[in-house]
């Protein structure tokens, strides 16, 4: 690895870990083991450096909920895939860490990596849902959009509830509660 990804590997990790409000330019430069001038030779300083980690987080996520979400197989399925998908539940989410930072939220620049990455990701459930319903395997009373919402935030509040608790399982029953709801909302086959 060369010097500007360590700098960049090293951001992303302690943005998921302390914040940006946490994370200083020489605990970015510690752990990337590399100088201030190498640091500012590849990045304008913190805000740059985050600018960068936020938006690459962002892309490796899209990244990897996308290899679930375009897989084959029905519409419905690859959505519980997603809610199924392994995470550092204990850890908490990267891009969820940022919405609590309020230096991040009040910087337009900083907060847009994230929340398009969560306007992404409703978008892009709400579209299999409301492939879902016209393949039948979804109520067609409810809502594609607002089902999305609430699996994302089930997610998030997975994250919540292990980290509260220390136990990886919390998220796992939030998760699971909410497939049940799906499989529940299911039309009922006709005999």
């Amino acid at each position: 690895m060369d010097t500007r990804e360590r700098l960049l590997a090293s951001t992303k990790d302690l943005l998921w870990e302390r914040g940006y409000i946490g994370t200083s330019p020489q605990s970015i430069q510690r752990r990337a083991q590399a100088g201030q001038g190498s640091m500012y030779h590849h990045f304008d300083g913190k805000r740059g450096l985050a600018l960068a980690a936020v938006a690459d987080t962002s892309d490796e996520l899209r990244s990897r909920a996308s290899a679930v979400l375009d897989a084959p197989g029905p519409a419905l399925q690859r959505v519980i895939g997603y809610l199924h998908m392994e995470r550092a539940a204990l850890r908490g989410c990267p891009m969820g860490r940022l919405t609590q930072d309020p230096e991040v939220v009040a910087d337009e620049d900083l907060v847009q990596p994230v929340a398009g990455y969560f306007a992404w990701l409703v978008d892009t459930l709400a579209g299999l849902l409301a492939e879902a319903s016209a393949a039948g395997d979804l109520a067609p009373h409810l809502s594609p959009r607002e089902i999305a919402s609430a699996a994302v935030a089930t997610v998030q509040g997975g994250y919540v509830l292990a980290r509260a608790s220390h136990d990886a399982a919390s998220m796992t029953v939030a998760v699971d509660g909410l497939v049940a709801l799906l499989a529940a909302a299911a039309p009922a086959e006709e005999a």
